[in-house]
């Protein structure tokens, strides 16, 4: 089945792109678990389609030492500080997280689906690319998924930007969709960098990408079977 257009009508219209994503990381948790991943190893999917986060912020009056009548005891209130408004959100996820159970869940890799919350301004954009920033950091495997058509901007060019990596050959750092997987390794004693991925079109298949759980084991993540599960699922048809 080939990807279709879930952000625009007709389809935008009739059915949610919140169910099609959740749909497709279910699919591939299934998939992980029923047939990919060792025994040791399983899958989960972490959901939270959240909303700005309204932070009250109090600023102190300069004032003095008083007595609290409990002991004696001083309060001490400190001078009025600085102020500067902050843009906290609460970001999107739709998440595969794989672990290892390795003397107790020991997390490996992630599937980011990208939703237009995370796209919509630089704030959010920052959030989810700070994010798999770290997860490579940490030696995670990371693959990301981008088939929002209603938001522009590349997370995976901000995710590259963050890691200070200029060097990108790859047809994806320009592309509007694509999907693509990631990461760290050691060429020549040097952390290094390493990544797959393809731009995608609406109307065409989608990939195959490797996904590393460990140094020397990846697992073939088909996004094109199971999205056409989630179709069928969510009653997605051809027409």
């Amino acid at each position: 089945m080939p990807l279709r257009d879930h952000f625009h009508p007709p389809l935008s219209r009739n059915r949610h792109w919140e169910n099609l994503h959740s749909a497709w990381a279910n699919a591939l948790r299934d998939h992980l678990n029923d047939e990919l991943l060792p025994p040791e190893y399983f899958a989960e999917v972490r959901i939270s389609v959240g909303d700005r986060v309204e932070v009250d912020v109090a600023t102190c009056e300069e004032g003095r030492d008083t007595g609290s009548g409990n002991g004696g005891v001083a309060v001490w209130s400190p001078a009025k500080p600085f102020s500067a408004a902050l843009d906290f959100t609460h970001p999107d996820l739709f998440e595969i997280q794989v672990y290892r159970e390795d003397g107790g869940p020991r997390l490996v890799a992630a599937v980011e689906f990208v939703s237009p919350a995370n796209k919509d301004r630089p704030a959010t954009r920052r959030v989810f690319a700070v994010k798999c920033a770290s997860y490579l950091h940490a030696g995670l495997g990371v693959a990301m998924i981008d088939i929002v058509t209603n938001r522009r901007g590349n997370l995976h060019a901000d995710t590259l930007g963050l890691l200070h990596v200029t060097a990108d050959d790859s047809r994806i750092g320009a592309a509007e969709l694509y999907a693509a997987s990631y990461r760290t390794a050691s060429v020549d004693g040097t952390a290094a960098l390493e990544f797959w991925g393809e731009p995608l079109s609406v109307g065409e298949p989608l990939p195959t990408l490797p996904l590393w759980i460990a140094p020397d084991l990846c697992l073939p993540l088909h996004l094109e079977a199971a999205y056409e599960r989630a179709c069928e699922k969510s009653r997605i048809g051809d027409d």
